[in-house]
């Protein structure tokens, strides 16, 4: 018997994760924001897969979410031997328009979290034959994102942070990796308050959340350090690097800034900018 437990997992790709974990034969341990479609994944999975699925309705930005998280997964830490850590989400707008209690609620919820989870379960991790820790960054964290700021900082440090782990790690029994997925249709564009003309970009490029995690469970089975699902996504992450970071960070900015008209970036620089709404 195995336990997975799966952070922001009531849609989107933490959903979509705990769905392949499932297939693998994983009984789930549920964690989101969102009781009721956390109900809903929960109770679908049950049915579908013949598996046990266990669900907390939870904020991880809560000054006691990690206490009460711990006390809802101690019962199962003898099977536990896989960790998601994919809640996170972003918010679209200049960085001095929006509140600084909603930016420092990103940090909260991105790093706080993700690092006190990855603290929190190592021990549980170290403790079975093979464990294994996911950890959700995105292809933002690979260049600087204006007017999706605060998120894409996030996620640089989720990937810095995890490949440190990972090495740090490297002669244990814990594997440790870090899945950036591109653009991909989920509810990230609409909870981050983006604009039509962002989303019109980002479904031309969008990734289903099947396809994402099924590359990710791979990858992470496989060892990977860092999992980069589809050929654009690889190219996105790394293309901005050949670039003066003034001229990525300006198209970054015509493309994410608040407007109600379409602006259009060099046909030859679409393929550095356009995978950046990272979705969990």
């Amino acid at each position: 018997m195995s336990f997975a437990l799966v952070t922001g997992a009531a849609k989107g790709i933490g959903r979509a994760i705990a769905a392949q974990l499932a297939k693998k034969q994983y009984h789930l341990l549920l964690v989101d924001i969102d009781n009721e479609n956390l109900a809903q994944t929960a109770a679908a999975l049950t049915q579908q897969y013949a598996i046990q699925v266990y669900h907390l309705h939870l904020d991880l930005s809560a000054p006691d979410a990690m206490e009460r998280l711990t006390i809802f997964t101690s019962p199962y830490h003898q099977h536990l031997s896989v960790v998601v850590s994919n809640a996170g989400y972003g918010l679209n707008g200049a960085f001095e328009q929006l509140t600084l209690a909603e930016q420092l609620n990103i940090i909260d919820v991105n790093i706080k979290a993700q690092v006190s989870i990855s603290h929190a379960y190592l021990p549980v991790l170290r403790a079975q034959t093979v464990g294994y820790l996911l950890n959700l960054g995105s292809t933002t964290a690979y260049q600087t994102v204006p007017y999706l700021n605060i998120y894409a900082a996030s996620k640089a440090f989720a990937v810095s942070f995890t490949r440190g782990l990972r090495y740090e790690l490297r002669n244990s029994n814990v594997s440790v990796s870090c899945l950036s997925p591109g653009s991909t249709d989920t509810d990230f564009v609409n909870r981050a308050r983006m604009g039509d003309s962002i989303k019109k970009t980002a479904e031309r490029f969008n990734m289903t959340a099947e396809k994402v995690a099924e590359i990710a469970i791979k990858g992470l089975f496989k060892g990977k350090a860092e999992i980069l699902p589809g050929f654009l996504n690889k190219l996105n992450a790394f293309l901005p690097k050949f670039f003066p970071k003034t001229l990525v960070e300006k198209i970054a900015g015509n493309i994410y800034e608040p407007k109600t008209s379409v602006v259009k970036a060099p046909a030859h620089f679409t393929t550095a900018v356009h995978g950046k709404v990272s979705t969990e």
